[in-house]
């Protein structure tokens, strides 16, 4: 049993490489900078509602050996022509969101050059040379690592903030109000702690594991290997929260939009507790973490691409997967290229429509799951179905309550 657990871990390592990205560095830190403790409400039920249909994807992959987009296409060729156009629409926003924050970051760590635009086309290009020669083998090998750096490095940053705050905790929750707010609550839920079409990259990830190892995941162990990822992405996603809160909330000073000035605003709140010593140390794990990211989505989204090419036109292409990478990083650097200083506006466009998709990947996520393409052994039990249930009530309600502030 323990031989079985150490080998299915893995895809959840790469879910909390590929969610402790913007969703944390960025928001959860702006969360804690603008609201204080006020919005660890929403960031727990972020988690909590998202949970089962993240879950599902590594689910439904180790009990019936494929990718979620095989089951999008058994519930129906119009599903998975609705995820292809949602996907297409969505990864170069998406991408480039990404892409803008560890570019920013890159311009703290290695200076250089100032510009975000030559730094976003340095790393689409590197992060493409490592996805050709290493199918990025290298970096799934050396995520435990980015990600055990930038947790240990943060919760120390959060002890010693805590120890050095004077001023008294008010841990009263808040509900925002007004446009503005509600527009950033929805942001911070739409990336918290990934966007939910990532599920479909978990499946992906899973069925590529399994081919790598020659070793076939049972259940069990990939709920195992996606429980501590999971946990991961909550307890990191809180530590930057309480980060902002400590060291920023009534300072005063607000977080900009600009990619560069984001970037030393965030790396001054860890030295600032640690000390200047620890600058680099701090940057580089966070531009690393950031980096990690940026290959991760343009990995992933290219693998989905090609999926749902294939299945939806019943023709196999070779050369797919470099194609969509290609593409994508072409059309990336192509909005980067105008709009590289609107690191703030891009953000939140991606993670607003992130968070609109939500209900839609949830309910097919649970009616797949709960289907006859999965062995009813693997089906969800009733307990975790009412969840989901409640879930999906949950994300249609704040969708509904979004979309009626704008009006």
């Amino acid at each position: 049993m323990k031989k079985s657990i150490l080998q299915s871990l893995g895809p959840g390592l790469l879910f909390a490489g590929a969610a402790i990205g913007v969703s944390h560095l960025v928001q959860s830190t702006k969360a804690g900078a603008e609201f204080g403790f006020g919005l660890i409400w929403a960031l727990v039920l972020a988690h909590l509602c998202k949970y089962p249909f993240f879950q599902f994807g590594p689910r439904y992959s180790a009990a019936t050996g494929e990718t979620l987009l095989e089951g999008y296409r058994k519930l129906g060729k119009g599903v998975l022509v609705a995820y292809f156009l949602i996907n297409f629409a969505t990864m170069f926003t998406i991408q480039a969101a990404v892409t803008i924050v560890t570019a920013s970051l890159a311009v703290e760590v290695f200076g250089l050059t100032n510009d975000l635009s030559t730094w976003s086309l340095v790393l689409l290009s590197i992060s493409i040379i490592i996805l050709i020669i290493g199918r990025y083998k290298l970096l799934d090998n050396l995520m435990k690592y980015i990600i055990i750096t930038l947790t240990i490095s943060t919760v120390i940053a959060v002890f010693v903030a805590f120890n050095k705050s004077t001023e008294g905790f008010d841990v009263q929750q808040i509900i925002p109000s007004g446009t503005i707010e509600i527009t950033f609550l929805i942001a911070f839920l739409g990336w918290m702690p990934a966007p939910l079409d990532v599920s479909i990259w978990h499946s992906i990830w899973s069925i590529e594991k399994d081919k790598t190892t020659l070793f076939k995941t049972n259940v069990d162990d990939a709920l195992f290997d996606f429980n501590i990822g999971y946990l991961g992405t909550l307890f990191v996603g809180i530590c930057f929260v309480l980060l902002g809160a400590l060291v920023m909330y009534g300072s005063g000073e607000i977080f900009s939009d600009k990619g560069v000035v984001f970037a030393n605003q965030l790396i001054r709140l860890y030295t600032e507790n640690l000390g200047s010593f620890s600058t680099i140390f701090i940057a580089v794990a966070a531009f690393t973490t950031m980096f990690s990211t940026t290959i991760t989505s343009l990995d992933a989204s290219p693998r989905a691409m090609a999926i749902s090419s294939r299945l939806l036109f019943n023709k196999t292409w070779k050369r797919g997967y470099w194609f969509w990478i290609l593409f994508l990083g072409i059309g990336t650097y192509i909005i980067l290229n105008y709009l590289s200083e609107s690191m703030g506006v891009m953000v939140k466009v991606a993670t607003v429509i992130s968070f609109l998709t939500t209900p839609f990947f949830a309910i097919l996520n649970y009616k797949l799951i709960t289907s006859k393409h999965v062995p009813e052994e693997f089906r969800p039990d009733t307990t975790l179905r009412i969840a989901s249930l409640v879930s999906i009530v949950i994300l249609i309600g704040f969708s509904g309550w979004f979309l009626f502030s704008m009006l």
